[in-house]
């Protein structure tokens, strides 16, 4: 049965395909997080360990509501790891060293990386597409990534 929530099925399936990038690099950062809680190294290890479950968690939360909006949006949610690696624009790293200050780094190179991906899309959402469901709930994403980007910046000054 077809979404009929006031929006065009044109532009539902353009903020769609949007969003299933979004939650590609969700996922992608979620992983990356967590590899950074099970490897992290070196006399901060405990605190370290902590912190990243903190955002391993919280990002476990918004790969859910990612995909939830999609579900809202009559649409179905990837959901595999080969999807998830072609839609992302993040990139997988191998790294020779487990110390905290390259693995935050990294995470919070991807996450202002998301950061403007999201702001680049807010207004066309609303604007373009007819959607401020969406824009309001991509606001909300922003301001979750832009709290966790300043955690992890907090870190290395």
């Amino acid at each position: 049965m077809k979404t009929n929530i006031g929006i065009q099925q044109e532009n539902i399936a353009k903020v769609v395909t949007v969003l299933t990038k979004v939650l590609a690099d969700e996922f992608i950062l979620y992983t990356k997080t967590k590899k950074a809680h099970w490897n992290i190294e070196g006399p901060d290890f405990y605190n370290k360990h902590l912190f990243f479950e903190q955002q391993y968690k919280a990002l476990d939360e918004i790969v859910d509501t990612v995909a939830e909006r999609i579900r809202v949006l009559g649409h179905y949610a990837p959901g595999t790891l080969k999807e998830y690696l072609t839609l992302t624009h993040l990139t997988e790293e191998s790294r020779e060293k487990n110390d905290s200050a390259g693995y935050i780094t990294a995470l919070l190179a991807d996450h202002e990386s998301i950061i403007i991906h999201l702001r680049e899309n807010i207004n066309r959402f609303a604007s373009e597409f007819h959607d401020a469901g969406t824009s309001d709930y991509i606001t909300g994403l922003l301001e979750n990534h832009e709290k966790m980007a300043w955690m992890l910046r907090a870190h290395l000054n």
